[in-house]
């Protein structure tokens, strides 16, 4: 019962419905977690109950810091949501009890153009215009899989080469600009695209959108290095070696932190052996 007025909670916080699953998943995980250790079903969350949290995630689990950190998150939102129905009174758990998270090496693309254009062209031959269409916005234009699969027609103008984001994370609203790639992806799309009453760009059941397991069952036939997100971080950072100054880069990549930004301005793995073979 707790733990489903805590999803309701995130919904009127006007968290996306992905953020409202991952916490309350990650809400459930520690709940179980409590009654298989104290043999109890958990009422309010004790900081001490905590820091043994972490400790068996870091120790027993063995998760890297950034996924212990996720789960934190999940605490953290549930924390203030006890203050809010009256259940605690005071935080027991910030964002300072985050652990520090290094990365590895600095830039996240993993994938460089021609591998990003092989897999573009063997999605048009082997997929066709639709999945095409998707896979290109997903290159060139930067969005997340959820954003461009809730695209409405309304939200895309070709002649003003514009995408409405009308949902980004935390359900903020930004404006997208394009270029030829896309321009010429979706025109195509659209010739083909079977008429319907359906609002999405990408209609699915009903009157629905085509839903992200579709999109990653399409990835998975494919490739076993790019998903949607590899895509993502491929417009980062290519945008980022083709003049974009880090301002517009957060604005078109709808990053809400400039520090999420600054990680694509790194170089990648190979130019920095290129750069060791100069020493």
């Amino acid at each position: 019962m707790m733990l489903d007025e805590f999803c309701e909670y995130l919904r009127q916080q006007g968290k996306s419905e992905n953020t409202v699953k991952a916490y309350c998943q990650g809400m459930k995980e520690y709940m179980r977690w409590h009654e298989e250790t104290f043999g109890k079903e958990m009422k309010v969350l004790l900081r001490a109950n905590v820091l043994d949290y972490i400790s068996y995630l870091r120790t027993v689990k063995g998760l890297s810091n950034r996924s212990v950190n996720a789960k934190l998150a999940s605490l953290h939102s549930f924390n203030l949501y006890q203050i809010f129905a009256g259940y605690v009174k005071e935080v027991i758990l910030s964002k300072q009890d985050y652990l520090k998270v290094q990365l590895a090496y600095a830039s996240p693309s993993t994938v460089d153009r021609g591998e990003v254009e092989r897999f573009r062209q063997e999605i048009l031959e082997s997929n066709g215009a639709r999945d095409y269409a998707i896979v290109t916005i997903l290159a060139y234009a930067g969005l997340r899989i959820s954003e461009c699969l809730e695209l409405k027609m309304e939200d895309v103008s070709l002649q003003a080469r514009e995408i409405t984001v009308r949902h980004g994370k935390g359900d903020k609203l930004r404006v997208v600009y394009f270029g030829d790639k896309v321009v010429n992806a979706v025109r195509e799309y659209l010739r083909s695209r079977t008429k319907t009453d359906n609002p999405y760009l990408f209609p699915g059941r009903g009157n629905g959108h085509l839903t992200r397991g579709q999109v990653n069952r399409i990835f998975n036939a494919h490739s076993n290095a790019i998903t949607p997100h590899t895509l993502r971080h491929f417009f980062c950072s290519n945008a980022l070696e083709n003049g974009y100054s880090i301002g517009e880069l957060a604005n078109q990549a709808g990053h809400s932190n400039v520090h999420t930004t600054l990680l694509y301005t790194n170089p990648t793995r190979e130019k920095m052996k290129e750069k060791a073979n100069l020493l």
